[in-house]
């Protein structure tokens, strides 16, 4: 299904809008609460059944065990190495649970979960072709517009403040503690209906929100090697001491034991070209960027404009990179291949997500030799 939203007038992209002709001021609308983001090109999934809390508990990070009807949590799939397959959204109505997943992981997490249902009392139902997630902020006319509309079910993103069985590695006040954001669930046949309700705000526009507020996604910050540590999501989709599930070992060992290997930053960009790294590009420390035999010491996972800071960005970077080395990215569009030319340099100062001495939160005393 095409979504009605890319008949507003000025949508630009495909399946859904990057922007509509005037990306900084959605963006602004969209921060103040007046707008609202189409998110039907992502995945819902629903789980029904008697079962389905202490099941899904059995598997993820977060403790699902007793969650209440309408109480939006987060949770993470992660494979026996600890490392992130899937973040999900999820919020009950007293009847089945409804999980929203980013794009592209619909499918496969609903052949997993149906792969481990065995016995159990419960149903998976990939739902993304019946309904469509919409996002919006508190604090303006957008929230009560949406509701309006009867959505089935809204999830409260939980970021805004560490949840019950985590922990933050960020030191002072968090970036993401004012963060409101709310997807509310419609029938896609009522999407149209939505569309025209509210002013529409583009994907670039939740972006600069996002990378502002700290907030990790998995689709654009994730790979293969990713750990939840190394993004501060302990804080919000992980629960510490709820017992075991896949992976569990890993989370245990490194925030107790150990350190994360790398660590997401914000950095701020020099603004003087007017350019964006690309996501993948590689970053440097000063004066390195242009040395084609550098070796990098991390990379770009995205970048934005935002309308207050300028350019901003997430990078993963070494553990090992001090918290106040000045960085450079390499530009152009070729910039994640360390073979390819060097094109620009931007420089950037790095903001503390997680610091370089996170994790290893235990000591272990040591024995006395005989």
């Amino acid at each position: 299904m095409t979504s009605p939203f890319l008949s507003l007038p000025g949508a630009v992209g495909s399946p859904v809008a990057q922007h509509y002709g005037a990306p900084v001021a959605e963006q602004r609308a969209l921060d103040a609460g007046d707008a609202a983001v189409d998110l039907s090109h992502r995945g819902i999934i629903t789980v029904a059944g008697p079962d389905r809390l202490s099941w899904l508990n059995s598997m993820t990070s977060q403790q699902l065990l007793g969650l209440a009807p309408g109480v939006s949590t987060e949770t993470l799939l992660l494979d026996p190495n600890g490392r992130i397959e899937h973040a999900i959204r999820v919020v009950d109505d007293g009847e089945r649970a409804w999980l929203l997943v980013d794009e592209g992981s619909a499918e496969p997490l609903a052949a997993f979960l149906n792969r481990m249902r065995f016995a159990l009392r419960v149903e998976v139902a990939d739902v993304s072709a019946d309904f469509a997630a919409v996002l919006a902020f508190a604090g303006g006319t957008a929230l009560a517009a949406l509701r309006a509309l009867g959505p089935v079910v809204e999830w409260a993103d939980p970021w805004a403040e560490v949840t019950r069985g985590g922990t933050q590695y960020a030191n002072g006040e968090h970036a993401g503690a004012e963060w409101s954001a709310v997807q509310l669930v419609f029938p896609t046949e009522r999407l149209g209906a939505v569309a025209r309700a509210v002013a529409p705000a583009g994907l670039m526009a939740l972006d600069a929100l996002e990378i502002r507020a700290w907030r990790p996604s998995r689709v654009a910050d994730v790979d293969e090697r990713a750990i939840p540590h190394e993004f501060d999501w302990l804080r919000s989709a992980v629960h510490l001491t709820k017992g075991c599930y896949r992976g569990q070992e890993t989370v245990a060992k490194v925030h107790n034991l150990g350190h994360p290997p790398r660590r997401l930053v914000m950095l701020h960009l020099d603004g003087s070209e007017g350019e964006l790294p690309v996501a993948g590009a590689l970053v440097f420390r000063e004066g390195e960027a242009s040395d084609p035999e550098a070796r990098p010491v991390g990379r770009i996972t995205r970048a934005a404009l935002h309308h207050e800071w300028g350019g901003i960005a997430f990078a993963l970077l070494k553990r090992s990179v001090p918290a106040d080395v000045t960085l450079a990215v390499r530009a152009g569009a070729e910039a994640a291949d360390p073979q390819a030319p060097v094109e620009g340099v931007i420089a950037a100062a790095q903001e503390m997500i997680v610091p370089t001495d996170a994790g290893a939160t235990r000591t272990i005393p040591k024995l006395k030799r005989l």
